[in-house]
């Protein structure tokens, strides 16, 4: 197998838990077109795939998605993208994979506009060549087409690039691409959702993310 020099990170439910951001948005959001939202805690279905997919599944129609989507945005570009924690543990990952030489960028489904900010915001841009996400329009929304954007912008080589995720869209995009495929189980995929969207190694906690890079059995199994 060849050895890895690359690593794409996803953001929310990865790098950051952006819980109580991502869902008080959508609460917002609903509200303003007078549904009774539900509570945060049935909401996190929502983190991570494209939130216009989601708002089209609890509204039923593309039109009520995009004005949904829009009020979304209008409190998460103030407020919203601050109300997120950095996961115990990441900081420290991210030093001993770069210290190793490996190349690190960021690939989300959150609009490359948002996740730049957050990004800098927690001050990961240290260890991050670049952050790959969709334009506001939706360009590269889907995680197989972003991942193969990225790729391309990057020149990197997919047989020696992994994707870390929590969601299966994001092990779905690294297989369509030819990357192999990791899935954390600290975020908000179960790990039913990841081996069955095709991630080939389970991470149970950020300090194990380091063992990637060795096929630890331990980091396979967590």
């Amino acid at each position: 197998m060849s050895q890895i020099d690359t690593i794409f990170f996803d953001l929310d439910g990865t790098l950051t838990d952006p819980k109580v951001g991502i869902t008080r948005c959508i609460q917002h959001a609903l509200a303003a077109l007078g549904v009774t939202p539900p509570d945060a805690d049935e909401l996190t279905w929502c983190i991570g795939p494209p939130l216009l997919e989601s708002f089209k599944s609890m509204l039923g129609d593309d039109a009520s998605a995009a004005v949904a989507l829009q009020h979304y945005r209008e409190r998460f570009s103030d407020v919203g993208m601050y109300e997120n924690r950095l996961y115990d543990g990441i900081p420290e990952a991210l030093r001993l994979l770069s210290g190793r030489g490996v190349s690190l960028f960021v690939a989300t489904s959150k609009p490359q506009v948002y996740a730049e900010r957050i990004v800098e915001h927690f001050g990961l841009d240290t260890w991050f060549e670049a952050v790959f996400g969709p334009t506001l329009r939706g360009d590269h929304a889907r995680k197989t087409d972003l991942l193969r954007w990225a790729l391309r912008q990057t020149a990197c080589k997919a047989g020696t690039a992994v994707m870390v995720g929590d969601r299966g869209h994001d092990m779905v995009g690294a297989r369509d691409n030819g990357m192999r495929a990791a899935g954390v189980l600290y975020g908000y995929g179960s790990r039913e959702e990841l081996l069955a969207a095709g991630a080939q190694v389970l991470v149970g906690s950020p300090d194990a993310l380091g063992r990637i890079l060795d096929g630890d059995r331990r980091a396979r199994r967590s």
